[in-house]
């Protein structure tokens, strides 16, 4: 199966996952790029409420075409129990040519179930596999035992 791993990352996290899932599983990446500054406190405060409102943004080209792909797999942080608005973006711009969806997420708190539901309304379609990783998994690097039950499941 041809997968592309697509994903939005403000600190890095997201963007740890998405690599490891990319190298575990041999698929191109993307990292999406979001052009409204995010940086910093007042940045974190932007996002979270762009978040909460369901706001798209403004979103650099891709560089992989997402119809040339069986799944896509589409990673974002959780910002006020909502996907990330880069990736709201993505998604709107891409849905029509998605084959099939597997979703990942990293949170420091709750809301996963909420951005999965989201990202399932947005895209369309159920998702064939789900994935959601905890900061602190992240920080001590103890995330890896879900990625086999995850691969498992696009495979």
């Amino acid at each position: 199966m041809k997968a592309l791993l697509v994903f939005y990352s403000r600190t890095g996290k997201t963007r740890k996952v998405g690599q490891i899932l990319s190298e575990t599983l041999k698929c191109d990446i993307e990292e999406i790029f979001d052009t409204k500054n995010r940086t910093g406190f007042f940045g974190w405060l932007r996002s979270g409420r762009d978040a909460m409102r369901k706001k798209l943004t403004t979103i650099r080209e891709t560089k992989f075409k997402s119809f040339d792909y069986d799944v896509v797999i589409i990673g974002t942080p959780v910002w006020g129990g909502m996907p990330a608005p880069a990736i709201r973006t993505y998604i709107t711009q891409n849905n029509s040519n998605f084959n099939k969806v597997a979703f990942f997420c990293t949170c420091g708190g709750s809301g996963v179930d909420k951005v999965f539901a989201e990202l399932d309304k947005i895209c369309g379609q159920p998702p064939i596999a789900l994935l959601d990783v905890r900061t602190e998994e992240v920080v001590k690097d103890t995330f890896r035992v879900k990625i086999k039950q995850f691969m498992d499941k696009i495979k």
